[in-house]
């Protein structure tokens, strides 16, 4: 694992903006309006925005604090605008004018001159000279007045503390509150050109790392990202190192249009293009900045759709008829793969897709996300829509709850549904591959495998794991199991990943796994190590590629992924043996790193910096013979002096049991099970209680490594790489994990020379051969 949670800048490299630049800018809306932004030129930006009915608000947000960026990469929180003057051309088109009433509005957030929270409303058309569509507006923060006409209903904006701004646009026949739709839905447009920013610090700081590549990459989704431009979030994703390929999920609440339900409401329409106007500008900008920066995109769509827009007959439902719903909020809905008008929407979709790739050069890589039959917390699954009762004769038998054994028609029927569902994604790659032509395809599958694989339904992976989904029905298969990497649920990952394999025949290099995510900010501490090991785990596999998933928990965590050491040739490790046995005569030296501060008055105060003592040995006094010296010279050319690691005995130290003693399962405590955790690391304890200091052992003698659970001796365990003993079976909750072993220490020479004079050994003078030991836990 080599990864930082940062959750601000300090010494990392930093540059400068302009305030208020493009990029930074973000829009946000109501339902059932939608917007998007994009940069067109350095200078520029430009909304797209669709109102769907008469109260629709759009806003274009300006932020003092970023909350969007990574760490980082954020630019720095300045709130003062006193003295400062923001300009640029407006033009717009579909949207109320600038000089008439409802027309764009600035609204300021932030507080007065006695720091109570204030808005202010600035009419832009007030600032403007041109006409009501294309006019050049001048803000001069300190000299600005809110109201609508000034002077007589001038309200003076206090500049010295704002949180945040935006330009509110609406459509003509706005009616403030109301919910009544248009007849059709309102495409317009606005855009700022020419931004600048003049006066009193008109730049902000921003970080500028950029993480060198570390052979991960980054997995995104449009309803996390649609609010902002597509520039930024691929700043950051190459800045932190991210590389290759980008996974980028269409969603399944912004990306398509809408037409008035009947009821109020608001629907998907397969009348209509699969795609809004707004949220296509926004992925052709995405995709053709993605090629420019050197990145290929996985486009991915699923069978979601936000439950509030989603047709009910295209539904899947339970046996009582209760829709498949999400645990999100709001929730989306399952579509059936049984109902044609759901599927022939999904391959329109598809084709889009495809196209927009082509269009931008880049390779047609299309995935189909978690096509699956929902099942629900209480193991009821949904195949019960009334195509889905067609296309199985009309009365398939009730399946009440999968986790119960079935009867013969049971799981008959379960074959059944995934026949159906492998035959509908079979049609859609078929779409993606005829859009796509002579240039070709891939196609790829993500499953998710606690829901698929999950252990309490055995019988599910009939219906959502199908037959007719084994290599080479896809050209790549995807798997992501964060619900058990964040529950550290090992023996499950180890299992399941086994089971898909065996079931689906994708070998690894015709494999992706997504790592991620982490759902609360609460959890970051505790998830994201596991994360990380998880997709370091995949790349030691031999999967094709490893993404993290998503942009947003990275940047919200301050994720920050490093290139591990053991990518680097330059800290390989050689498994050998160090050729000569330590004598008595050898010296063994641990060390501590402690900050000592030393007050005026005479008083301590400690820091002690390391959590382990670091060993170093002198191996010099050990060489007995000039047969051992050859030993040593050849040993030292192979390592190339410091360049490689091996293994050490340490005379003084090498067991589980004491120091030198004979090892037994029960010598060191390991871990406490909890029913879930499989892998525990190697240790050993120096000292008692909770001021015992752990030293973790990543190079144990194999052959000597024993384990009890509970006092009981095991071999239900594999020793995998670096010390770590795997279960078979996760240990139950509150089960003590002992072990015992023989071990080295992990060492390489401290310098790149070797002195030593025939002379002086000839004359019974020891030489120096100094070994530091290496770090291997983290």
């Amino acid at each position: 694992m080599a990864f930082w949670l940062a959750d601000t800048r300090t010494v990392q490299q930093a540059d400068a903006i302009q305030r208020f630049d493009p990029r930074f800018w973000t829009v946000d809306f109501p339902r059932p309006a939608m917007a998007a932004l994009t940069t067109t030129a350095p200078d520029a930006l430009r909304v797209d925005a669709i109102f769907r009915s008469a109260g629709d608000i759009v806003g274009l947000i300006w932020e003092s604090e970023d909350r969007w960026d990574h760490p980082l990469l954020s630019y720095e929180t300045v709130r003062d605008y006193s003295r400062l003057t923001l300009s640029f051309r407006w033009r717009s088109s579909g949207v109320i004018a600038l000089d008439a009433v409802n027309g764009p509005t600035l609204t300021i957030e932030g507080r007065d001159a006695a720091g109570q929270p204030r808005s202010w409303y600035v009419r832009l058309w007030n600032y403007a000279q041109g006409s009501a569509e294309d006019a050049l507006v001048s803000l001069p923060f300190s000299a600005l007045d809110g109201g609508f006409l000034l002077p007589g209903e001038a309200d003076p904006v206090h500049p010295g503390d704002i949180d945040r701004m935006f330009i509110s646009l609406v459509a003509p026949g706005f009616v403030p509150g109301s919910d009544s739709a248009f007849p059709a839905e309102c495409q317009s447009w606005a855009e700022l050109s020419d931004i600048r920013c003049e006066g009193h610090a008109p730049m902000l700081e921003i970080g500028d790392v950029m993480v060198l590549p570390h052979g991960l990459a980054m997995a995104t989704g449009y309803d996390d990202a649609y609010n902002q431009a597509p520039a930024r979030l691929l700043r950051q994703i190459r800045g932190l190192g991210y590389r290759g390929t980008i996974n980028h999920y269409i969603g399944m609440s912004h990306f398509f249009p809408l037409a008035p339900d009947g009821a109020g409401g608001f629907a998907v329409d397969p009348a209509l293009t699969p795609v809004n106007a707004a949220s296509e500008a926004w992925h052709r900008d995405f995709l053709d900045r993605a090629k420019a920066a050197g990145f290929d995109v996985i486009l991915s769509q699923s069978y979601e759709v936000l439950a509030q827009h989603c047709p009910t007959t295209w539904q899947q439902r339970d046996s009582d008829g209760n829709a498949a719903r999400t645990g999100w909020t709001p929730p989306s809905a399952l579509l059936s793969p049984a109902n044609t008008d759901a599927t022939g929407w999904l391959a329109s979709l598809a084709g889009t897709l495809a196209g927009w790739l082509a269009d931008a050069g880049l390779p047609v890589r299309w995935q189909v996300g978690e096509p699956w039959w929902w099942i629900t917390p209480d193991r009821r699954i949904c195949l019960y829509d009334d195509a889905a009762r067609t296309a199985f004769g009309g009365s398939p038998p009730v399946i009440a709850d999968l986790g119960q054994p079935l009867t013969p028609g049971q799981r008959d029927l379960l074959d059944q549904a995934g026949a159906l569902l492998s035959a509908s994604t079979a049609a859609l790659c078929a779409t993606v591959r005829e859009t796509a032509g002579a240039a070709g395809a891939e196609t790829l599958l993500l499953a998710y495998l606690p829901t698929v694989l999950d252990p309490a339904m055995p019988d599910a992976r009939r219906a959502n794991l199908p037959a007719g989904w084994a290599s080479p029905a896809f050209d790549v298969l995807q798997t992501e199991d964060y619900g058990w990497v964040t529950a550290g649920a090992d023996a499950l990952r180890k299992t399941g990943r086994e089971a898909i394999e065996a079931r689906l025949g994708y070998p690894r290099d015709r494999q992706h796994y997504l790592s991620g995510f982490v759902l609360s900010a609460d959890d970051a501490e505790k998830h994201w190590p596991r994360i990380d090991a998880a997709a370091s785990e995949a790349r030691r596999l031999g999967v094709a590629q490893t993404f993290i998933w998503a942009l947003p928990q990275v940047a919200r965590d301050g994720f920050t992924r490093l290139p591990s050491l053991k990518d680097n040739a330059m800290q390989a490790f050689d498994d050998v043996l160090f050729p000569v046995a330590l004598g008595s005569r050898a010296s063994v030296t641990p060390e501590f790193s402690t900050s000592v501060t030393v007050s005026a008055s005479g008083f301590e105060r400690r820091n002690s910096l390391w959590t382990d003592a670091r060993l170093r040995f002198d191996a010099g006094p050990g060489i007995r013979s000039e047969v051992e010296l050859g030993e040593l010279i050849a040993f030292f050319r192979a390592r190339r002096g410091q360049a490689r690691g091996f293994r050490l005995r340490d005379p003084s130290d090498f067991s589980s049991c004491a120091m030198t003693g004979t090892p037994g399962p029960i010598d060191q405590s390991i871990g406490i099970g909890d029913g879930a955790t499989a892998r525990f690391e190697l240790a050993k304890l120096y000292g008692e209680g909770a001021d015992a200091q752990r030293r973790r052992i990543t190079r144990p003698r194999a052959e000597s490594v024993q384990v009890s659970v509970d006092g009981v001796p095991t071999d239900g365990f594999v020793l995998e790489p670096l010390g770590v003993i795997a279960f078979d079976t996760p240990p139950p909750d509150g089960a003590a994990i002992r072990a015992g072993f023989l071990f080295d220490v992990p060492v390489r020479f401290a310098e790149d020379t070797l002195d030593i004079a025939g002379t002086v050994f000839a004359a019974g003078e020891a030489p120096s051969v100094p070994l530091v030991e290496l770090r291997e836990d983290a």
